[in-house]
């Protein structure tokens, strides 16, 4: 580069880092051929736009003048016309010896050379395709001056004819290649008589001073000698050019040791000619900016400023130059007509769209039948049967062997013939082949055989019975994946609703696919075919489809849960639970473990579907506009949008540097913003993707951004932990307004519904209001008052109010803090529900558009899809944790404290309720006889209530620290306390007499009564001891785990003894010797414990052949091999405790969420 150009860019730099977007410049310099693609990504790679900028003008500094030429045209072509005129003075003096035409790019003997040969010129709108002009050039190169064939192949409208005339537009390869000029002929489809008239024409361009001969050849072979004789003598060295072959019988007229071109839908039309040959394939499609920079040539338009339609036409049109060309073509005749010319596309009306002038087909599927026709007679029906195949679906070789009953070698064989032809593709993975159709074909082939495309689906399903039974299908057949995928879709287009029923629902069918591809596909053909799945039974469809949308975070899981076990779980008057039950019992006789829920009937399911689309916690989740799609984020750095419902991915995008905490739809659904601990803000387009803005102007990470509810004057607020509130205007670079006021870090913002305010909530505690025009502090709320009315302990006050939601009235608010979710009336500040389900920190909360529905997105990686009637009429009783049971003959009785600090007595079989007493209480015991309840409190103090006569006895002697776990002896006499003081009283209560037991170094985290007056205890110091409670002295001392010992139990033979750990492992040891036996909670390879959190609890059977544990769930476990035998998945996680029965046939539990489990074996 020379000097002065060098200098101008160093003058301006500054300007044109700070305000140029590289994506499209390099977009112009790439295709202009001065910039490369390794280039590209490394200016991509920088994390600012700024930096990218400087990367970009880093790599022009350091190259040529037409380096610097390029990139002054791009910023022109991109609309940077006032930093264009920055360089224009820089811009330096090319020489013109080479004759370049400064508007055109080529020289004036390629012009010269290129009109005397009649190749076409570019189109009225051309973009370049640099990597394949490429390609043919070198091809083109490799023929030395020697006779040869070079063929471009590719399927009708791709582009061959305009890479073809643009590889010969370069002086170089004209002058060292083909120095004897350029001949076009364009073939087309001919039959002799036509094809006699091209080489007469041909002749007679290459003979016009009629040197050789005054008349005109009279057949094909005297004309064929002509030419020969023409290119050999008067035409040594050139190049003939044959547009759009069909035949191999024209190829030879032209075969007489000539160099060539052609171009060609069928790449076999060279099997009958002789000398070198080379193939350049060419894609179907532009790519996608390819696509929009033709339709912004045409319509005049910066590819930026481009409607949404335009995305859409390019993603129906698939890229295809031709079908672009003749949109483009046809919207610059009639502008207003995006809408128009997309759903003719959409609806495949091909003839509406005419022809461009500089194309020969009438219409689209002209072109396509053409080649149809072309096929051999005895293959054509085979083409006809892929009409019912799916765009974008590759079919391995095995479908279609099925569908024609044929062997694979025969099957290929008439495939390689569709290929041959373009109207096929092949991909070859491995060993296997898989085809597909371009959409556009696809598109032609139903709407030319819709009469018959029933029967042609009735025809794959009878096939593929013949051969496959739904449920038996297995992972290592190459057509597994196809069947899964497309077996309900060719029944519901058979009109199979017979088979289509008894197909979705089949409970070994939804294991099977679930199993391999997972739940969400499954909703979405729940969804697809509902009304034929309604015309069966309405409500077994919306039994099975509501077990997919709520167990779908489980259904993902790896290992696979049981889906029987899951199944039994649900409502007695389901199909699923039908199914299940049925499928249980015979599996029961075979030995298999399955639980019966007996209580079940008393949990209402709130939220309607449960989505994992994330890797790591979800921060944050919300609607579009038209509550169709939800996008979210979190701690795996990506903005995902999936279906509202059905949970199917739509887009996934690595958006940020850090942690994504919050995202929005604009108002009109065309934005999606996104904010992330890496200080920035960005905004997106919600359905390709693409990046449209980035805003770095908060000091702190960015916790939330919402758009005003208007699209009349779209705003974005921003919130963060640097204090501050800021207001964006998208047509500005820079901010509108900030908001001060808070004193720590603002957690959430959002518009009112009518946008004249904004509300913020903080970690100072406060929810305020803000004016938005003026953005002064309207008023300010103590937030935390409206907590202290929950049923939490006032120490676990500090709650920071995470986030807001207002309802589309404006009069009443949703706010989360921890795992539970309320809703406020604003006016009166009174509580109008809570709703509780996520097993962990609720970070946001959303109304849908008509308020009938909200999503809540939590550290649990799910998302929530809550239905609000359900949520407000719901009025259930949570326990606490701390609850004991009695199993008598067929009764279980359960003593638990609520949320409200109520004692009650629980039939577990009756679901009937005794309400005894309020108490402040930390643990609560029964005795055997349910003579007495005990109780025990945080300050130590331990109570004996009398249920007889309501007497209360209380201990003398009172614990140190709040008491965790109390349990009466069998004779009811004595009560056995353990606190967090280490110590573990024994109070004969009746006789006041106490035993203290102590030797554990840290608190006593719990302990068991044995026979023979012996205790086992376990504690934080990682001991487990066994004591006897007359003498108090410590019989045996294991040291068990490094961490706390979280529960422990001896099986019945005394022989052996389990221990968990705080480490998410569960152990069993020899009592004798203290040898580890098995280790029956290994982490897997992903790092997840196998209980989903630490084991907190521990049971051997009276045989001593099981184990039950309790953790994130519950597991049996078998003692001799160490393997799981089955799994129970509670609604909520971290279970405190199991209580089981004496024959090992009752369990009880309640999970985090206060929901009682009374689980029973299925007999």
């Amino acid at each position: 580069m020379d000097a002065k150009a060098r200098n101008c860019l160093l003058q301006h730099r500054e300007a044109l880092e700070k305000d140029i977007k590289t994506t499209y410049i390099m977009d112009y310099m790439i295709s202009d051929g001065f910039l490369t693609i390794s280039e590209e990504e490394k200016v991509k790679n920088e994390p600012t736009q700024q930096q990218r900028a400087a990367m970009l003008i880093k790599m022009i500094l350091k190259k040529d003048n037409d380096s610097y030429i390029s990139f002054y045209n791009a910023l022109l072509h991109e609309g940077y016309k006032d930093l264009a005129a920055l360089l224009h003075d820089g811009i330096p003096v090319v020489s013109s010896s080479s004759g370049k035409d400064s508007v055109s790019g080529i020289t004036s003997y390629v012009r010269t050379v290129l009109c005397e040969g009649g190749v076409p010129q570019r189109p009225v709108v051309f973009v370049t395709r640099k990597k394949l002009v490429n390609a043919i050039q070198q091809k083109l190169s490799k023929l030395k001056g020697e006779p040869g064939w070079v063929t471009i192949h590719g399927m009708a409208g791709c582009g061959k004819s305009v890479l073809a005339a643009e590889a010969v537009r370069d002086h170089s390869l004209l002058e060292d290649c083909f120095p004897g000029g350029v001949h076009w002929v364009s073939v087309g489809k001919q039959d002799k008589s036509g094809l006699l008239m091209k080489l007469q024409n041909l002749c007679t361009r290459l003979d016009q001073d009629e040197s050789f001969s005054q008349r005109l050849p009279l057949n094909i072979e005297e004309a064929k000698d002509r030419l020969r004789i023409l290119m050999l003598r008067k035409h040594p060295r050139s190049l003939l050019i044959l547009d759009d072959v069909w035949d191999s019988w024209v190829l030879k007229a032209f075969d007489n040791q000539c160099q060539i071109l052609l171009t060609t839908r069928d790449k076999s039309v060279t099997d009958s000619v002789m000398g070198p040959k080379y193939v350049v394939p060419v894609e179907s499609s532009l790519g996608k900016e390819k696509g929009l920079e033709i339709l912004s040539l045409f319509v005049n338009m910066k590819k930026a400023d481009l409607p949404e339609q335009a995305h859409s036409i390019i993603k129906e049109c698939k890229g295809s130059p031709l079908v672009v060309s003749l949109i483009g073509a046809l919207l610059r005749d009639f502008p207003n007509r995006w809408e128009y010319y997309l759903k003719q596309l959409q609806n495949k009306q091909f003839k509406r769209i005419r022809k461009s002038s500089s194309y020969d087909y009438e219409a689209l599927d002209e072109a396509m039948s053409i080649s149809v026709e072309m096929l051999k007679e005895d293959i054509k029906y085979y083409y006809t049967d892929l009409s019912i195949l799916q765009k974008d679906v590759k079919v391995p070789t095995k479908v279609l062997c099925i569908l024609w009953d044929m062997e694979t070698e025969e099957v290929e064989d008439i495939l390689q013939e569709f290929v041959n032809k373009s109207l096929l593709f092949c991909d070859r993975n491995g060993k296997s082949f898989r085809y597909y159709l371009h959409d556009l074909q696809v598109d032609f082939l139903t709407e030319k055989n819709c009469s018959q495309l029933q029967d042609l689906h009735k025809k794959i399903i009878t096939q593929f019975q013949r051969y496959h039974q739904p449920h038996t299908l297995s992972p290592d057949q190459e057509d597994c994946m196809y069947w899964y995928n497309f077996l309900a879709y060719h029944m519901a287009s058979a009109k199979m609703h017979k088979e289509l029923c008894a197909l979705m629902f089949s409970l070994d069918w939804i294991k099977a696919k679930t199993e391999l591809v997972g739940p969400a596909h499954l909703i979405h053909e729940f969804v697809e075919y509902r009304h034929i799945l309604d015309e069966k039974d309405c409500a077994v469809s919306e039994n099975f489809q509501e077990f997919l949308s709520l167990n779908g975070h489980l259904l993902e899981r790896q290992p696979f849960p049981n889906i029987v076990q899951l199944g039994l779980c649900e409502p007695e008057t389901s199909e699923v639970y039908q199914q299940a039950k049925l499928q249980a019992k015979q599996e029961v006789d075979n030995g298999m473990l399955y639980l019966e829920w007996i209580n079940k009937k008393n949990i209402t399911n709130l939220s309607r579907l449960v989505v994992r689309p994330h890797t790591d916690a979800v921060y944050h989740a919300c609607f579009s506009e038209d509550g169709q799609r939800i996008a979210s984020c979190g701690a795996d750095k990506t903005l995902q949008v999936f279906k509202a419902e059905t949970g199917e991915k739509l887009l996934e995008i690595k958006a940020h540097e850090d942690e994504v905490l919050c995202c929005a739809f604009s108002t009109d659904d065309r934005f999606i913003a996104t904010c992330s601990v890496d200080k920035k803000v960005k905004i997106w387009n919600s359905v390709t993707g693409e990046l449209v803005h980035t805003y770095d102007e908060h000091s702190e990470q960015v916790n939330c951004c919402h758009f005003t509810n208007s699209s009349h004057h779209l705003l974005l607020a921003t919130a963060s932990s640097d204090c501050f509130l800021k207001l964006w205007d998208l047509n500005q670079k820079e901010c509108r307004n900030t908001m001060f006021g808070h004193t720590n870090s603002v957690n959430h913002c959002r518009f009112s519904p009518d946008d004249k305010l904004l509300a913020s909530c903080s970690a100072d505690g406060t929810l305020k209001l803000w004016d938005v025009t003026s953005a002064n502090e309207r008023k300010s709320f103590n937030v935390k008052q409206f907590f202290l009315n929950s049923e939490d302990p006032q120490e676990d006050m500090e709650v920071i109010v995470k986030c807001c939601s207002w309802f589309a009235d404006g009069a009443r608010i949703m706010v989360a803090a921890k795992n539970k979710i309320f809703l406020w009336n604003i006016d009166s500040c009174s509580k109008v529900a809570d709703c509780r389900g996520h097993l962990s920190w609720v970070h946001g909360v959303k109304f849908s558009p008509d308020g009938s529905s909200f999503l809540t997105s939590s550290d649990d990686q799910t998302i929530r899809l809550w239905e609000t009637k359900k949520v407000c009429k719901n009025s259930a009783i949570m326990l606490k944790q701390e609850v004991d049971v009695v199993f008598q003959e067929n009764e279980v009785m359960v003593l638990a404290v609520d949320h409200i600090r109520r004692l009650q007595l629980i039939n577990g079989k009756t679901g009937q309720i005794d309400y005894l007493t309020e108490a402040q209480v930390s643990c609560c015991c029964l005795s055997p006889h349910l003579q007495y309840i005990a109780f025990g409190d945080e300050n130590g103090t331990i109570e004996i209530l009398e249920l007889v006569n309501n007497r209360i006895f209380q201990s003398r002697i009172r614990h140190k620290k709040a008491v965790w776990h109390i349990q009466f002896t069998a004779d009811e006499k004595t009560l056995i306390s353990s606190s967090d003081d280490s110590a573990i009283q024994v109070w004969n209560w009746q006789l006041e007499e106490y035993v203290f037991l102590q030797a554990h170094q840290e608190t006593v985290k719990d302990f068991r009564l044995l026979k023979n007056s012996r205790l086992l205890s376990w504690s934080f110091d990682g001991t487990v001891k066994v004591w006897n409670i007359i003498t108090g002295k410590i019989e045996k001392d294991f040291v068990c785990h490094q961490g706390t010992v979280l529960s422990c139990d001896i099986s019945h033979d005394a022989t052996k003894f389990s221990s968990t750990s705080a480490d998410k492992t569960a152990k069993i040891w020899n009592v004798s010797n203290g040898e580890l036996l098995h280790l029956c909670a290994p982490l897997s390879e992903e790092g997840a414990a196998t209980h989903g959190g630490w084991v907190t609890d521990l049971c051997f059977s009276p045989d001593g052949k099981m184990l039950i544990s309790a953790g994130g769930y519950i597991k049996w476990w078998n003692v001799v091999t160490g393997e799981s035998s089955q799994t129970f998945y509670t609604n909520g996680t971290n279970l405190k405790k199991i209580h089981v029965s004496p024959d090992f046939k009752t369990y009880v539990t309640v999970d985090n969420l206060g929901i009682l489990y009374i689980l029973q074996t299925l007999e």
